[in-house]
């Protein structure tokens, strides 16, 4: 057998025809992935690589300031029987907020509020508000009132109560004594109708 210098059959000028897909040529194998005619292929740089990490960095950041930039207050509600409970934060101290409780006592006619002490971890006492008078309510009417808390500012949240037979509706928060005791005020800075009153049978 006679070994022949080329391994690929080439019947046209050297330098002008290249060997099959697979095959050696000069020493060196010819690329089968070389793209066909009409095709491209597009590798992505490292400049591309930056381009989308930046991207992804610049958009994590923009949804993380969108979801950070206010405040969110978290109120917890519960009603039982007679009673309905509720929390709200007080800013009691700038440098220190704490978290109110307010107390809606039905038998009483009473709105009761108070927040955590928190350097003894215990309640600085009970203030209280008549709703009876409050809302001009006729001994032993039939009553029901709802109520809830949301954020006015940092560190302090807002008392909504609604009673629907009346059709009145208070706003009402909790703040430090203007005496500089200890405990707190409840402070009424609304009362208005949110439709007419219910009409009796």
């Amino acid at each position: 057998m006679i070994s022949v210098p080329w391994p690929c059959y080439n019947p046209l000028p050297l330098g002008r025809a290249a060997c099959l897909p697979g095959s050696v040529r000069g020493g060196k194998r010819a690329d089968s992935r070389r793209p066909g005619p009409g095709k491209e292929v597009k590798n992505m740089t490292d400049t591309g690589r930056l381009f989308w990490l930046a991207a992804g960095l610049f958009l994590g950041v923009l949804g993380t300031w969108i979801v950070c930039r206010e405040p969110r207050a978290f109120a917890a509600n519960d009603r039982h029987g007679d009673f309905i409970l509720c929390t709200g934060a007080v800013a009691v101290s700038p440098r220190a907020p704490t978290d109110g409780v307010w107390l809606l006592d039905y038998r009483t006619g009473k709105l009761l509020g108070t927040v955590i002490d928190r350097s003894v971890g215990k309640l600085v006492g009970w203030a209280e508000v008549d709703l009876v008078q409050e809302f001009g309510l006729a001994a032993r009417q039939d009553v029901h009132f709802l109520m809830t808390t949301g954020s006015i500012s940092q560190g302090q949240a807002a008392l909504y109560v609604a009673e629907t037979t009346t059709g009145k509706f208070g706003v009402y928060t909790m703040g430090p004594r203007p005496d500089n005791q200890p405990g707190v005020l409840i402070r009424r800075h609304d009362l208005v109708m949110f439709r007419p009153a219910a009409k009796g049978p």
